[in-house]
């Protein structure tokens, strides 16, 4: 689908947006989740507890809220593909070496999960 197509379809419609915007906060819960578990990793066990709970209460609400209107497949698999984007930016952001290689193998899982999506 071109891309003019798509930015057609989300300017007419302001529920695909919703979509859109849900989805991101599923993958931001996540992420945060994920985020938690690396600083359980390093040690820092009261503010990995914090960001586990609250990241899975996040992605739980959103994508409870997402499954009652879509396909267990499609969400899911969008949800994943966004946190790898931002598992990466995460990861940059803690300090961790991101580099071509990375993102080349994040991009691979971006577009077959956008393929399995479609």
């Amino acid at each position: 689908m071109p891309a003019e197509t798509v930015l057609t379809e989300v300017a007419a419609s302001p529920h695909i947006l919703r979509w859109i915007v849900i989805i991101i906060l599923a993958a931001l819960g996540y992420t945060i989740a994920t985020v938690g578990m690396k600083y359980a990793a390093l040690g820092s066990l009261p503010i990995a507890t914090i960001l586990i709970v609250s990241g899975f209460i996040l992605a739980t609400v959103t994508e409870v809220f997402l499954l009652r209107r879509g396909d267990l497949t499609v969400v899911y698999v969008t949800i994943i593909g966004v946190e790898t984007i931002m598992i990466l930016v995460a990861g940059a952001m803690l300090g961790e070496i991101i580099d071509l290689r990375r993102i080349l193998g994040a991009g691979c899982v971006v577009v077959g999960i956008a393929l399995c999506s479609t």
